[in-house]
């Protein structure tokens, strides 16, 4: 999975599990809701600037947003 695809997922997924919307988030953000469309349907690239202001409305680590989902166990059984 490409950077900006774990972006866009977990962008998604903490703004939901913080009880955001989109026009929210981009309020406290200062950003507009549909950047926040936009980057959750991995269309733009997020400044890191961006990154950083979303990670402190969340509550999260700039990394919580730029981790990507643990590799799938039968992906890396075709390896051996």
């Amino acid at each position: 999975m490409e950077i900006r695809e774990a972006f866009a997922q977990n962008l998604r997924t903490l703004r939901r599990a913080k009880g955001l919307s989109q026009e929210e988030l981009a309020h406290q953000a200062g950003i507009d809701r549909t950047y926040i469309s936009a980057l959750e349907r991995n269309v733009y690239n997020a400044s890191i600037d961006v990154v950083d202001r979303l990670a402190e409305v969340l509550g999260v680590d700039v990394a919580e947003l730029l981790k990507r989902p643990p590799a799938n166990p039968r992906d890396s059984s075709l390896n051996e």
